[in-house]
């Protein structure tokens, strides 16, 4: 099968199924290329099996779809020339089917491996016809008759109702009969010129008529040749007596060779080939004997020429069965199929065989003269076709590229309709239930502080990896980053029911992979903290220059307020996600009530841990570094109590000894030495309960600590100098 149909029907599931269709059977066919080459072979059930592939998809009927291929095909072939062909088969409708078995006789050159079908025609009435459909190829029946009813409209202007009466199979042909229902005008206009021939009586001598045709066979009801022209003569001088069928094989049309068959198939072309070869070209390897000088007859050289292909020759003739009633005998008008001076060279033919009342003299010569020129501008095509192919493979691999980055920016479903020619205004849609998660680098912004830019992007593109990544196995969809904010979205484009759950899981496995990414500031784990909320939002592709998919609503914001509010490695969600999850899959902590806007007070928790289907609670990687945290902040908090225990005790100290009339009144330099002291042993104990990775933080807050209580002690000091000597002086006076 040639390319041509495949092509025309991969056109038509395009323009009208769309390009996502086509890939799905391509996909299906293991198809490498979505261009067929239309002078390139194909295998002979590929055009059937894509209509039933399309079949499974739209959920049609394969004859509904048949019958359309066979419609659109006449379009189709309107691109490449061939509608005028099909015009010029007839004046009418009748005219064309009569000749529909000769039409791929005409497109032979183009397509020289042709296996084309057979048809002919009989029982004319006025009001139609019954045809006949003979192919080697199954399941093209109702291609057939979506064909010929699309030509009837088309050229002939003709309304043709087709339906098949008859199904059957010979050897490895299929035989279908169809009954043609049209108005056969041009049937009744024949039978009344007939009957004004009969009139006419003009009579000619056989062998006058015998020498016009020099190729031609009388034929008797038992298929014996009675007489034979002169050329058939000279190749075959025993031909006159013998039975057809045992000279000649029938190539075309595809019926049983016999003489009811052959009367009934008078507006056919038919065309024999012989049975055994008229000439063979020798085989023998050449023997090539070269001597060199005066050398010695062992020195002499034998070399082989390579064996050339052994080329049979075999006369085929092509032409018309006649029924001549005054002989009872069929005669076979036929002239010999010579494609150049080569052929005609090997069968034994010269060109003063051919008869000169046609064009078969000429041809021969024109075919000789221009073979080389076709030749040629069929390579050309061919290395253009080529070339094209290659083309139409990197334009596809370009596309898809093209395809992968349109979908990584916006959603596939909202980029299809956008190249449908959908307005971006025409693309927003309410989302009645959706789940949206925020999340944050804690500490990012002193983090940056210590960093060059490109490290930062480095920093940030490790994050965003892992997380994309982690993508692929939930159903959320990315909206956008900024900064170090990464902003998720379940339950839309694509609507899903457990959209909350969804959003949950991913965020257990972002907080599992931001603990592999390092802070290159001090070599700690980087920490994110998460926010969620469900609810109604709007989304939509927003501008025309960088065009994105955004989400617009209340409940984009609580879900960034969430975020904002939660802890370190925390999942933070409202009652609404709350009441989505399954409970007893989650286990959450209660937090405290989150005000919005000032007057709307909204219930929180905390999502701690997910639970396998047996009940027990898993523990993630990220779980040990939260642990780590939460000891370190119980240590932090306990050094810091006995810190201020400690200096309320020292204050008590200092105020006590600077009391009532000033009496008793310490030196400012013994003063400060109990601070001093209160501080060293402070910063001992710090060092011996403290663990390694907690120590240089507890010292920075206890510094501050000890600094603010110097601050502190100072100005009493000085209050108590101040009331010393005022008392002095009272004394004085």
């Amino acid at each position: 099968m040639y390319g041509l149909l495949l092509q025309s029907a991969s056109e038509i599931i395009r323009a009208r199924y769309g390009q996502e269709t086509w890939e799905k059977i391509r996909i299906a066919l293991h198809l490498d290329s979505n261009k067929f080459s239309a002078f390139q072979q194909y295998g002979e059930t590929l055009f059937v099996r894509i209509a039933k592939i399309l079949s499974e998809i739209i959920n049609e009927p394969v004859s509904d779809i048949m019958d359309l291929f066979g419609v659109e095909f006449v379009s189709f072939i309107s691109s490449y020339g061939y509608d005028r062909v099909l015009r010029i088969l007839g004046h009418n409708m009748r005219d064309f089917l009569n000749g529909l078995d000769n039409l791929h006789e005409y497109m032979r050159y183009t397509y020289p491996r042709m296996r084309p079908p057979s048809f002919y025609v009989e029982k004319e009435t006025v009001n139609g016809l019954t045809l006949h459909y003979r192919s080697h190829r199954r399941g093209f029946i109702h291609y057939v008759a979506g064909q010929i009813t699309e030509v009837g409209r088309r050229f002939y202007n003709t309304e043709v109702e087709i339906k098949a009466i008859s199904e059957s199979e010979e050897f490895d042909i299929v035989h279908v009969i169809f009954q043609l229902e049209f108005e056969n005008t041009a049937y009744s206009k024949q039978i009344t010129s007939d009957k004004d021939s009969n009139e006419l009586d003009l009579t000619i001598d056989c062998h006058i008529f015998f020498d016009l045709f020099p190729f031609h066979m009388v034929i008797s009801e038992s298929l014996e040749i009675i007489s034979a022209g002169d050329s058939l003569t000279q190749l075959f001088p025993n031909i006159v007596g013998e039975l057809v069928r045992d000279i000649f094989n029938l190539v075309r049309p595809l019926i049983t060779l016999n003489w009811s068959q052959i009367v009934l198939h008078s507006n056919n072309v038919f065309e024999f080939s012989t049975i055994e070869p008229l000439r063979k070209q020798p085989d023998d390897s050449e023997l090539t004997i070269n001597q060199t000088g005066d050398q010695f007859p062992s020195d002499m050289i034998i070399t082989t020429t390579p064996p050339r292909d052994v080329q049979e020759e075999y006369l085929r003739l092509r032409g018309q069965m006649l029924y001549v009633y005054e002989w009872k005998a069929i005669i076979y008008l036929a002239t010999p199929v010579l494609e150049n001076l080569d052929v005609m060279f090997n069968t034994g033919l010269f060109i003063n065989d051919l008869s000169m009342h046609d064009s078969s003299r000429d041809l021969v010569l024109a075919g000789t003269q221009q073979g080389a020129e076709l030749k040629l501008a069929l390579d050309q095509e061919r290395q253009k076709s080529k070339a094209l192919e290659e083309s139409m493979k990197k334009l596809d691999t370009e596309m898809k590229k093209t395809d992968l980055l349109l979908y990584q920016m916006i959603p596939k479903k909202i980029a299809d309709r956008l190249r449908s020619g959908e307005k971006p205004v025409n693309l927003c849609e309410t989302f009645e239930s959706c789940t949206i998660l925020f999340s944050d680098v804690v500490g990012f912004t002193s983090i940056c502080a210590l960093l060059t830019p490109m490290e930062v992007v480095s920093i940030l593109n490790e994050m965003y990896t892992k997380f994309d990544k982690c993508l692929e196995t939930h159903n959320c969809y990315k909206v956008e980053t900024i900064g170090d904010a990464y902003m998720l979205v379940s339950g839309l484009p694509e609507r899903a029911r457990n959209h909350a759950a969804e959003i949950i899981d991913m965020a257990f496995d972002m907080l599992d992979s931001i603990i592999t990414v390092t802070n290159p500031t001090n070599n700690e784990k980087l920490k994110i903290r998460i926010g969620c909320h469900s609810g109604p939002v709007v989304a939509g592709i927003a501008g025309i220059k960088m065009p994105r998919y955004c989400l617009f609503g209340d409940t984009v914001t609580t879900a960034n307020r969430m975020e904002q509010m939660s802890k370190t490695l925390h999942i933070h969600i409202t009652d609404t996600t709350y009441q989505l999850l399954d409970r007893k899959i989650y286990e959450v902590q209660e937090c405290s009530k989150l005000m919005l806007n000032g007057n709307t007070s909204l219930s929180t928790y905390l999502v701690l841990h997910k639970k396998d289907r047996a009940g027990n609670i898993q523990l993630r990687p990220f779980h040990k570094v939260l642990q780590e945290i939460t000891r370190e902040e119980a240590e932090i908090a306990k050094f810091k109590q006995n810190a201020d225990a400690k200096s309320a005790e020292t204050t008590n100290h200092v105020s006590s000894t600077s009391k009532t009339n000033g009496v008793s009144r310490p030196s400012p330099p013994n003063k400060t030495k109990p601070v001093e002291s209160s501080k060293s042993q402070l910063i001992s104990d710090i060092t011996a309960h403290s663990t390694p990775n907690s120590l240089s933080k507890i010292k920075i807050q206890h510094e501050s600590t000890m600094k603010s209580m110097e601050h502190s002690e100072t100005p009493d000091f000085n209050k108590s100098i101040q009331r010393q000597s005022h008392s002095k002086t009272c004394t004085i006076l």
